[in-house]
């Protein structure tokens, strides 16, 4: 039995424009590598060819941003949002002391 590789990663939804929600959750790497789950949804690279979103929802078609989390917490695309982040309460301690070092 293989362990699907997991990290946690900064989502941000970007269907609606470009600054939609955004959270901090543990997504699940395909055996393959070429998709990651997060939240029972399945995303595949952009491969480049996406504006300002790097992957999408394979079963809408919506477009977003996903990232490993930056240490200094300056995770949006655009500082300027005022728009909250979640953090997932299964990955809040680790994030917080292990990514954020707080």
């Amino acid at each position: 039995m293989s362990v699907k590789k997991t990290r946690i990663m900064y989502i941000e939804d970007k269907s609606a424009g470009l600054e939609g929600p955004a959270w901090i959750g543990r997504v699940t790497y395909s055996k393959s590598g070429r998709s990651l789950t997060y939240r029972d949804r399945t995303f595949q690279s952009l491969q480049g060819s996406g504006f300002k979103a790097n992957y999408f929802d394979i079963a809408t078609g919506d477009q977003f941003w996903i990232s490993g989390p930056r240490k200094d917490g300056r995770d949006r695309l655009y500082e300027g949002s005022a728009k909250p982040i979640e953090i997932d309460a299964d990955v809040a301690a680790e994030y917080w002391n292990e990514i954020r070092a707080k």
